[in-house]
C-alpha cells in the first residue's frame, strides 16, 4: 500500500521520494512516531515545534508555500508524495492553522507588512494558531455567525463566543471572521481578523470529549477584546469570501488519504498477528471480507484524489465537498473496523484512555482504536458537515 503509481513519478520525484525516506529514517524522534501510529491528533506544543523545525532544517516545512515566501517550492507530486511518506511514517501532521491553512491566506490577501510580520515566525515554528470560525449557533450554517467585531476608531473591539476552537489552548494568536455589520445576506457583513491570544478579555475553556481527553477542542469566550485594524486581512465585510477559499484548501486536505492509508495498513497488520491458539482473525472470512471493501473504498477516494490533483488542485473549488465528504466517512469507517475487530473492549468511565485508570491488560492497541473511533467523529462535522458537503455538491456541482 506504500507505492503511488509509476506513471505519477518521474526521476525527480523519485529521488525526492528517496531523500524523504531517509530523511524520516533518520530523523523522525521515537516518541512523536509511536504518537502517530497511536492516531494522536492532540500532540503537544513543544513536540509540534520540534518536528517543525527538524523539517525546517531539512527545508521541507510549510510544503505548500512558494520559494518567493520561504517555502521549498515543491511540485504538487513533489508534495503529494512528502505527504504519503509522512503518513505512513507515523510523523504528525503540518502545524495546520498557520502552516496550511492562515498562510495561504496571508500570501494570497494579506497587505506586504502583514505578510512580513506574520509568515516568517510560522515558518519557522515559532508561533501557533488557532481557527475562530464555529459558533454555539453557527456551525455547519457557517454564515450565521453573530460573534460581533465593532469598529472603535482604529480598533475593533470583540465580545462574544466561540465554540469548537482545536488547540486554543496553546495558540499564541487566532484568525477568525467576526460580525462587522448586518445585511439582507447572511454572507455579508464577516470581516476576517488576526488576534493576540493573551489579548486582555481572551478566556479559553476546555471542551471534553467523549474520549476522555478535554485537551484539544475548546471554546473561547471574549469580553472587550480590542484588535487593531492593521490586523484586519482584506477589506472589511470581506470576510466571507476569503473564509470560503480557505475552506475549499481545507476540504482538499480533509481527505487525509495518506493517513487512511496508514491507519488500515495498521489494522491489516494487527489482524495477521497470530493469537491465542494460534488464529488469526484474518483467517475470518467476514473479517477478510470487510477489510477488503475497506481498501476498495480508501483506493476510490486515492484515485479522486489523484485526478483533481493532476487537474489542479490548488484551483480546485466545490469539488473539494467530494473528497472531504467521502474521505472523512471512508477514515471513519477504518477505525470504526480498528474499534469492532481489536476487542472485545469493556468501557471504562476513566477519564483519558490512556490513563492510568485503564487496566494494564487491554492491548496499546485497544486503547488507541477505542479512543481514534471516539475522537475522530469530528472529522466528519469540521470543515463543514457531511450533509453541508452534500449540498454544496448538489448546488455547484450538479447544479441542481
Amino acid at each position: 500500500m506504500r507505492d503511488l503509481d509509476a506513471s505519477l513519478l518521474d526521476d525527480r520525484t523519485v529521488a525526492f521520494r528517496a531523500r524523504v525516506r531517509h530523511f524520516l529514517q533518520r530523523a523522525l524522534p521515537p516518541d512523536i512516531r509511536a504518537a502517530g501510529e497511536a492516531e494522536r491528533m492532540d500532540l503537544d506544543k513543544e513536540s509540534q515545534r520540534r518536528w517543525h523545525k527538524l523539517l525546517r532544517a531539512e527545508e521541507l516545512a510549510c510544503a505548500g508555500w512558494p520559494a518567493s515566501h520561504g517555502g521549498p517550492g515543491l511540485s504538487d507530486a513533489e508534495r503529494y508524495v512528502l505527504e504519503r511518506e509522512t503518513a505512513l511514517a507515523g510523523a504528525p501532521r503540518p502545524m495546520l492553522y498557520g502552516v496550511t491553512m492562515l498562510a495561504p491566506v496571508l500570501i494570497a490577501h494579506g497587505s506586504p507588512e502583514q505578510q512580513a510580520r506574520f509568515l516568517p515566525p510560522i515558518l519557522e515554528g515559532d508561533v501557533f494558531w488557532c481557527q475562530g470560525f464555529s459558533e454555539a449557533n453557527a456551525g455547519s450554517d457557517l454564515a450565521s455567525l453573530q460573534c460581533p467585531a465593532r469598529r472603535e476608531g482604529d480598533e475593533y473591539v470583540i465580545n462574544g463566543h466561540k465554540m469548537w476552537t482545536s488547540e486554543g489552548n496553546i495558540a499564541d494568536w487566532m484568525f477568525g471572521i467576526f460580525r462587522t455589520g448586518m445585511a439582507a445576506r447572511k454572507q455579508e457583513g464577516i470581516t476576517f481578523l488576526l488576534l493576540d491570544m493573551k489579548s486582555p478579555g481572551v478566556t479559553v475553556q476546555p471542551i471534553r470529549t467523549f474520549d476522555g481527553t478535554g485537551i484539544e477542542i475548546n471554546q473561547v469566550f471574549f469580553d472587550n477584546v480590542r484588535v487593531p485594524v492593521s490586523q484586519r486581512i482584506g477589506p472589511e465585510g470581506d470576510g466571507w469570501r476569503i473564509a470560503k477559499e480557505l475552506l475549499a484548501a481545507e476540504r482538499f486536505g480533509n481527505a487525509e488519504v495518506s493517513r487512511s492509508l496508514a491507519s488500515l495498513g495498521r489494522l491489516r497488520q494487527f489482524c495477521r498477528r497470530e493469537h491465542s491458539g494460534g488464529r488469526r482473525l484474518m483467517d475470518d472470512p467476514h473479517v477478510s471480507r470487510r477489510l477488503a471493501e475497506l481498501h476498495v473504498a480508501l483506493r476510490a477516494v486515492e484515485r479522486t484524489e489523484l485526478r483533481f490533483l493532476m487537474h489542479g488542485g490548488d484551483a480546485l473549488g466545490a469539488e473539494a465537498a467530494l473528497l472531504k465528504l467521502r474521505g472523512t466517512e471512508v477514515q471513519n469507517d477504518i477505525l470504526s473496523a480498528a474499534a469492532d475487530l481489536l476487542g472485545p473492549a469493556v468501557a471504562y468511565d476513566t477519564g483519558d484512555l490512556d490513563g492510568p485508570g485503564v487496566p494494564v491488560v487491554a492491548p496499546p492497541e485497544v486503547r488507541h482504536a477505542l479512543r481514534s473511533h471516539f475522537n475522530y467523529r469530528k472529522t466528519m462535522i469540521y470543515g463543514g458537515s457531511s450533509e453541508v458537503q452534500r449540498n454544496i455538491l448538489v448546488k455547484a456541482v450538479l447544479q441542481l
